[in-house]
């Protein structure tokens, strides 16, 4: 039997970029989930390179998926319906319910924000229809005063659905006060209205000290400070797109993973298990003289595959590879950087850039050719020849083929993915999060010569996240002042 929901709908904006709505939601969809709420996340657009594929075969942000997790639902479409994946700095690729639309320019897109609206709508409707209550997420600020035109990511999307809105700031950045008030002054009245009450994230100190500027914050704004988070230290949560560091925790005598940090570097939670992980240092570097040596190199997944090769050549990439192998190393690619050790990589139809082919590494003997229709999906299976488990997920636009993909690097349910080379130096695969199973991190790193078994249990380790998420909050946050602060604004439309 479900839970009575205490409202229908309640949506996270911040004052600034990663101020804490992805990790608020989170917690907020466990916490309710515990109530015995049927609870969904929503994200009405998200702006994000890390990217996961959804039970309905689309994709959408890493943050909707880890709060899908929160509420013990597989991750939908419908929870993330607008995601722009950049390509470059004036244009992104926009996937639209899951599927790759077109590459637009941010002039174009802004254009086409009516169209747009539409789809976050049907969604809308459609997670209304299956869940008690929905918590939706904001992109950026609400303040973004050249974006408020068309707006349908902050308070655009919460008037149309006529929403309830918490705020929430970052007070480890400084100027908590100024970011809270300045960001209600920057709204229109309606929109002030919306807000029913501030979280403060990431407080460290001594809560003494705070609260006279709590009272004058309530005393200004006649609005309720519902929460002050505390910092909380060594939580494991997935990033939304910037890559994290924030894992990393082997000392400089660890087994060195060194990843070229190239520009349109994509799906960079498939490196948190290796950051979680006691005996692995990982080092994420835009030119090889930033880095002392390696033990495995690893070509990460790209969005814009021929130009992110044109950078590692022009940076150095491509002799320090081959100086890595000359000397025994591994190399790894996924994904994108898997279609770099191929003899060549051809985009015919102009899909991440002009049309045109480029050579590749010549690691691997075989080609790369970009297709329109985007391969999306969630598998698993095996080490190839051996019983060692292995899952993730496929999402790329390119189709591999070649003698080299006679030695497969591993056996899916749908048949052989990768290829190993007859020496055993280098290796690729389409699979993102193939670190996640810890069996499958331990042969991995075994295969490039680390032989402890000592990868984290990845998948325990987000639950574990997410759980103390939801400890804190129910620790720090005053519910009946939230529920009460919804009821009244509801009671005044």
């Amino acid at each position: 039997m479900q839970a009575n929901s205490p409202f229908p709908a309640l949506m996270v904006q911040g004052t600034t970029s990663d101020a804490g709505k992805s990790t608020l939601v989170t917690a907020l969809c466990r916490h309710y989930r515990r109530r015995g709420v049927s609870v969904a996340p929503f994200k009405p657009q998200n702006m994000a390179l890390n990217s996961a594929v959804t039970i309905d075969g689309g994709e959408i942000g890493r943050a909707q998926a880890a709060q899908a997790a929160a509420c013990g639902l597989p991750p939908h479409s419908d929870m993330n319906p607008i995601l722009l994946k950049p390509n470059s700095d004036t244009t992104a690729q926009v996937i639209i319910h899951g599927k790759v639309l077109q590459n637009q320019s941010a002039a174009q897109y802004h254009d086409y924000k009516k169209v747009a609206k539409q789809a976050v709508l049907e969604s809308w409707r459609r997670l209304t229809e299956q869940y008690a209550m929905i918590i939706v997420e904001g992109a950026g600020s609400p303040a973004e005063i050249n974006l408020r035109a068309g707006d349908i990511a902050n308070m655009g999307f919460a008037e149309a659905v006529d929403c309830p809105v918490i705020l929430i700031a970052d007070i480890d950045r400084g100027g908590v006060f100024a970011h809270l008030v300045g960001t209600l002054e920057l709204l229109s009245d309606s929109e002030r209205r919306r807000v029913v009450g501030f979280v403060i994230n990431r407080f460290r100190g001594d809560i003494g000290l705070l609260q006279p500027g709590l009272d004058w914050l309530e005393t200004k704004t006649g609005k309720p400070v519902l929460a002050v988070l505390p910092y909380l230290h060594d939580l494991y949560l997935e990033a939304e797109d910037a890559l994290s560091t924030r894992h990393g925790a082997a000392g400089a005598g660890g087994f060195h993973v060194v990843v070229p940090h190239l520009p349109s570097f994509s799906n960079h939670t498939d490196f948190d298990p290796l950051q979680l992980h006691p005996g692995v240092k990982v080092s994420f570097a835009k030119r090889p003289d930033q880095v002392d040596g390696a033990d495995l190199v690893v070509l990460p997944g790209s969005k814009a595959v021929r130009s992110d090769l044109a950078q590692l050549r022009e940076r150095g990439w491509d002799g320090f590879i081959r100086r890595h192998l000359r000397y025994g190393g591994k190399l790894l690619g996924i994904c994108g950087g898997f279609q770099m050790l191929g003899q060549t990589i051809a985009d015919p139809l102009g899909l991440e850039g002009t049309p045109g082919q480029a050579e590749g590494l010549g690691l691997l003997d075989m080609a790369t050719e970009l297709l329109a229709e985007k391969c999306l999906k969630r598998t698993s299976g095996r080490f190839f020849g051996r019983n060692t488990a292995v899952a993730g997920y496929e999402i790329h636009l390119g189709i591999s083929s070649g003698p080299a993909l006679s030695r497969p690097l591993f056996e899916l349910a749908d048949g052989p993915d990768g290829a190993i080379a007859a020496d055993g130096q280098v290796a690729g695969s389409y699979l993102h999060g193939l670190f996640d199973l810890p069996e499958a991190c331990d042969a991995l790193l075994a295969w490039a010569g680390y032989s402890a078994n000592q990868a984290v249990d990845f998948n325990a380790l987000r639950e574990a996240g997410i759980e103390r998420l939801a400890d804190c909050l129910a620790e720090h946050c005053d519910f009946a002042k939230l529920e009460a602060g919804v009821r009244r604004f509801r009671s005044e439309q």
